[in-house]
């Protein structure tokens, strides 16, 4: 049986502190200063690591991007260009964009031809 907290201990850490404000509950910083609602940028050196993958997915193939260190807005965005391009699905899963089928030597042209680095990473 859990024990139910009550109090102070419900709250979950520090609400208010006189040196800044309000505090806010996720990030624990200063409300002026909280970064959750803010767009999380995925980290990436710039170069499009355009790979094909069959692992963990049923046999199927899937060509990956990724290292393109853009907002996810951004990133869904290209993975919809990529998607009209191609003529196939896929989607944005964690930063990563997955189109279905094998179509690395394409997508790694297409991207050098948009103005991205990209290179052909994997087997």
């Amino acid at each position: 049986m859990s024990k139910r907290q009550t109090g102070f201990g419900s709250l979950g850490g520090l609400v208010f502190s006189t040196d800044a404000g309000r505090m806010c509950p996720d990030c624990r910083q200063p409300q002026d200063a909280c970064s959750c609602g803010q767009p999380q940028v995925p980290a990436g050196d710039g170069v499009a690591r355009v790979r094909r993958e069959t692992k963990g997915r049923g046999g199927k193939t899937v060509t990956t991007i990724s290292g393109l260190a853009l907002p996810t807005d951004e990133l869904k965005a290209l993975a919809k260009r990529i998607k009209a391009r191609c003529g196939c699905g896929g989607s944005v899963v964690d930063g990563v964009v997955e189109i279905q089928g094998d179509r690395a030597e394409m997508l790694c042209q297409w991207l050098i031809d948009e103005g991205f680095k990209a290179k052909r990473s994997g087997g």
